[in-house]
């Protein structure tokens, strides 16, 4: 085997092995153990974080911070990974943020002058542009790494009541029109809640006794039908003009039931949460003439409400 080669392989099988001895990577690969020392030699050399141990169970091990294999990008792929990442400027916190810019700077400073010069020339041509948010979001890696590894996390959470500690299970974390938001069970709650991350203050591990479940069958994509039986629902019915239906679409994360006829205009027939009711009378309240609440009517009275207080904030300002 090409020596090229060999170290490549052992590359791969030290980050997978983490712990082995010499006399076991040099039957492996078939070589003399003075081959593997020479060979280790070079991976350290490299950067893969090797730490060697002496005695009886001792051998080499790898440090938590591994070093993956070169990988072979064609052009477009390079380019695209480059802007996958250039594209999360826009968000002041990232869960990944110091490891998201020496990523880009990698991307950009190991490619070829003319590829350089190709990614210059999109930059200002290509954007995805995502809601500015002035509050840091401090927390996105522990509650990632909870969410992961199905671990409890305390946090003190700043809530319309007032802050409060909450030992909670995060099941992920999304980003939407520039927020980032938590969904996990809270042990005090004893269900699942949506946590905002600009309002959770501090968090850390949790050392206290409680529990982790098991939550792997939960994730982003189904974590609210588990709540589903605890939420009181109310139908929504909503005539939408074109523009209605295309704003609805934009800026809506999940948008219940949406029909769209022909011409671009279109309904929302759908089932939402109760506690949801004033979120969407202030979204529909912003659409103007383009959307048109019939259901519930304690939407639509609060639509009302919210109309008048406008014309008399304005009348004063007049008088």
């Amino acid at each position: 085997m090409p020596k090229s080669k060999r170290l490549m392989e052992l590359m791969m099988t030290v980050n997978r092995k983490r712990k082995f001895t010499v006399k076991e990577l040099a039957d492996q690969f078939e070589v003399s153990t003075r081959t593997i020392l020479r060979d280790l030699q070079e991976l350290s050399e490299l950067g893969v974080p090797l730490y060697s141990e002496v005695g009886p169970h001792g051998g080499y091990q790898v440090l938590s911070e591994r070093v993956l294999p070169p990988i072979a990008f064609k052009e477009d792929e390079a380019v695209a990974m480059f802007f996958a990442s250039h594209a999360l400027r826009h968000y002041s916190s990232l869960p990944f943020e110091t490891q998201a810019a020496s990523t880009l700077n990698k991307f950009y400073l190991y490619m070829p002058g003319d590829v350089r010069d190709r990614i210059d020339q999109m930059k200002n041509r290509v954007d995805i542009v995502a809601p500015t948010r002035q509050k840091p979001v401090r927390h996105l890696s522990i509650l990632l790494d909870g969410a992961i590894w199905q671990k409890v996390i305390s946090i003190d959470y700043e809530s319309r009541e007032g802050g409060s500690i909450r030992h909670i299970q995060p099941v992920g974390i999304y980003a939407r029109n520039g927020y980032w938001y938590c969904p996990a069970y809270c042990f005090l709650r004893e269900d699942f809640r949506l946590f905002r991350g600009d309002r959770i203050r501090s968090a850390e591990y949790s050392s206290s006794d409680v529990a982790p479940l098991d939550l792997k069958h939960v994730h982003l994509g189904n974590w609210e039908e588990f709540t589903r039986k605890k939420i009181e629902w109310t139908r929504m019915y909503v005539v939408l003009s074109k523009e209605g239906v295309q704003r609805c679409e934009a800026e809506l994360w999940k948008v219940p039931n949406l029909h769209i006829a022909e011409d671009g205009s279109g309904t929302i027939d759908g089932m939402i949460p109760t506690s949801e009711i004033s979120f969407f009378a202030d979204f529909f309240l912003g659409l103007g003439r383009n959307a048109v609440v019939k259901e519930p009517v304690i939407m639509v009275q609060l639509i009302r409400e919210r109309l008048q207080e406008m014309i008399e904030m304005y009348d004063s300002d007049i008088q």
